[in-house]
């Protein structure tokens, strides 16, 4: 299996502090059936990432861990948190696309997703990239109103949710986000976010599990394959997006 978003490098961000939790994760990770990792730090204001130092700490890892005959192979790329000069800053080649492919993460503010959005995404398109929003299930504005989900995916963004938020790591309320994307179409990639093997860990077989439980195989087979066909560059599988339905209490909505 691959996953494609993992702060595993050591000392870039809030991820691994050193090469001893780097490799402590990779263990886990492949006991976790995991044989590709994108590894992804944060690109915001606190963590200036940029593609040069990444890349050389995602060869450096790799070459440690290829002298330990680890079956895991890093794959450089980045958590982007939106700011209005993303394309300019990819164009000066600070920012890293996932695997060097099109697709390029995209990380809002967590209580709320900024106006300019659209037309960022809109130009992110046109300039061949696309926009992968993660952990949409974790952000305020969009648990409140998911209907701006359904839009900015229909108008083709991709998103990403998070293995832990699945299996409620992050609590009821994300948890039920969670599956009420899924279950509308609205999600495309289930990944780690994995900072560390303690508070932060993969949660990736009881991930899969439960989706096979909730959903079947198929379900399992979309974002396993599309992991794939991402780190290869291809256009992943998508299904027609739905709005979500919100329940009545009591007559209301």
């Amino acid at each position: 299996m691959i996953d494609i978003h993992c702060h595993i490098l050591p000392h870039l961000d809030d991820g691994a502090q050193t090469f001893e939790e780097s490799y402590n994760m990779a263990k886990q990770a492949i006991n976790e059936g995991i044989t590709a990792i994108i590894a992804t730090p944060h690109y915001q204001e606190k963590y200036r990432n940029d593609k040069e130092k990444i890349v050389g700490e995602a060869y450096r890892l790799n070459e440690r861990l290829q002298a330990e005959d680890f079956p895991l192979t890093i794959h450089p790329g980045q958590e982007v948190r939106i700011f209005g000069e993303v394309l300019q800053e990819w164009q000066e080649g600070k920012i890293q696309t996932l695997a060097d492919t099109n697709y390029m993460f995209i990380e809002f503010p967590s209580n709320h997703v900024p106006k300019y959005t659209e037309k960022l995404f809109y130009d992110m398109q046109l300039e061949g990239l696309i926009p992968i929003i993660v952990h949409p299930e974790r952000n305020q504005q969009l648990i409140e109103q998911p209907e701006l989900l359904y839009f900015l995916v229909k108008k083709g963004a991709l998103t990403q949710v998070t293995a832990g938020s699945l299996v409620g790591h992050f609590g009821k309320n994300v948890k039920k986000f969670t599956q009420q994307i899924i279950e509308a179409n609205l999600t495309h990639f289930i990944a780690s976010d994995a900072h560390n093997t303690t508070t932060r860990p993969f949660h990736f077989n009881k991930a899969i599990d439960t989706l096979d439980k909730l959903y079947g195989t198929d379900i399992v087979y979309l974002f396993t394959e599309n992991a794939e066909l991402l780190l290869n560059g291809e256009n992943v599988m998508k299904e027609m997006p739905e709005k979500i339905k919100r329940k009545r209490v009591f007559g209301l909505f």
